[in-house]
This record gives C-alpha cells, structure tokens and sequence, in this order.
C-alpha cells in the first residue's frame, strides 16, 4: 500500500508547489492524486507518481446522459494515452448527477456502455479507469454514484480489469457507513482509496480522531488485510501547515499495520 495526497487539499496553503512536492516525498510519500498536468514533471523530478489523474469532464454533466458518450469517449481515449505515457496507474471518471429523465438503472447502463468501448484501450495500457463514490447528501447534491453498490455493478458489467472503483472513504460514510464490511465484501473493486474525516473533511489519527467518527486504525488495516497495493490518497483539509500534517497523517498511515492475529472471519459472516 502506498501513500499519495491530493493536490487541491493542500496547495496554496503556503508552501511554494515545488517545496510541497519535495517535501512530501522526503516524507515518504510515493504519490500525488489530481496534480496540474504543469507540474506533472517536477513530481517525476521528485520521485513522485502522478497517482491519479482526471479521465474527463465533467462530475456533474458525466457518463450516465447518452448525450455525453461521443465527448467523453473522446476524452477517455486521450487520457488513457496521456496517462500511459506519463506513467499514471488511475484516471477518474464520474457518473454524472441525476435527472427527472434519467432514472439510476438507464443510467448505469450507458455509463457502463460508454466505460466498456474504451475498456480495451485502457487494459492495453495499464490504466485503471476508477468511477469515484461521491456523497450526494452535503458535498455533491444528485450525484448518481453515490452508493458502493450501484458502483460495483457497473463494473460487473462492464467485466473488465481497466473499469474499477475509486472508493473515497469520507464520501462513502456521509452515505452509507458500514466502511470495515464494505471493504471486506467489495474490495477486488477498489482500485484506489480517497481518505478524509468525517465530519468536515477534517484530518485524522492521533488528537484528530476526537473530532471525527471514523476509526482510520481499523480502516487502514483492513485495507491491508485486503492485499492491495495501490495508492491510498489523503484528501482531507489540512490544519495549519500543509506539510505538518501530510506528516502526522503519513506516520499514522505507516504505524497502523495489521496484527498477525487479522481477522479471518469476513464482517458478514
């Protein structure tokens, strides 16, 4: 499991873009999730994977509307090959927000149609195309993904190795809850993780769990437990100094391994 950070949360927070990439990979970061494609270079100068870009525009006008399908296959297909060439394992994609003529069925439909054309490209590549779990109750009003179920059976259906889950743990408790089972039961879908306390967005692990719900010690080990090797991405809202807190997060991130004695018993059960 490697650990990345997402750009928007902690750029322009007063530290100079090239501090704030050196900086983290003196941290021990691995990534850096939706970076300016300007900067794409000075990362790679750092050691740093772009670990996951944009597939196309836009979240709310997305995959779901039949009228969308010619732009973002479009879209897709150029970014599979940007992605490709500059070494970016993850492009994300959106469902798009709910319409009174466009019902969650119908619209699951022509966004795995859309995700299953470009599928092939994407599997040659090497690049994951993870359709993100969003909140539609506080952050993102009528997003149509904003269920772990309707995600997986899109990818079910479209039954291809390139079309994954990007599972934002913030947006997933607004929703749902029921992290730890979810992950169990879902995660040979998840392709990459967003992180982030609940409520606020805030950041955890250490003093911060007094101010949120989520217990990311259990979150985190689960995840382990999975076997996955991807890029968690932190994508909460620093307190203070950006790099102070990629710091405490990174630490609590690195110390939360799984014990020898992991469960062996699926939350189901």
């Amino acid at each position: 499991m490697k650990q990345s950070f997402a750009w928007w949360c902690f750029a322009n927070r007063g530290v100079e873009p090239e501090a704030l990439l050196s900086g983290a990979a003196r941290l021990g970061y691995e990534g850096v999730d939706l970076l300016d494609e300007a900067l794409w270079p000075l990362a790679r100068r750092h050691g740093l994977t772009v670990s996951a870009a944009l597939g196309h525009g836009t979240l709310t006008d997305g995959l779901n509307r039949p009228a969308n399908a010619a732009r973002i296959e479009t879209e897709l297909r150029a970014n599979i090959a940007r992605a490709a060439a500059a070494g970016i394992p993850v492009l994300i994609c959106f469902s798009g927000n709910r319409a009174p003529d466009l019902d969650d069925k119908s619209g699951l439909a022509t966004a795995a149609a859309t995700l299953a054309r470009v599928a092939p490209q994407a599997e040659a590549a090497g690049v994951i195309l993870a359709l993100e779990l969003l909140n539609s109750r506080v952050d993102h009003p009528g997003y149509m993904a904003d269920r772990t179920a309707w995600a997986v059976r899109l990818c079910e259906q479209v039954n291809s190795p390139a079309v994954r889950v990007l599972y934002d743990i913030y947006h997933a408790q607004i929703m749902e809850g029921d992290i730890l089972r979810t992950i169990d039961t879902h995660h040979r879908w998840f392709a990459h993780y967003h992180t982030a306390g609940n409520p606020g967005r805030g950041e955890f692990g250490g003093n911060f769990d007094r101010t949120q719900e989520l217990n990311y010690a259990a979150i985190l080990s689960a995840i382990r437990r999975t076997g996955f090797t991807g890029f968690v991405a932190h994508e909460f809202i620093p307190v203070g100094d950006p790099l102070a807190a990629l710091a405490r997060v990174h630490a609590f991130t690195f110390e939360n391994q799984p014990s020898d004695t992991a469960f062996t018993q699926p939350f189901s059960a």
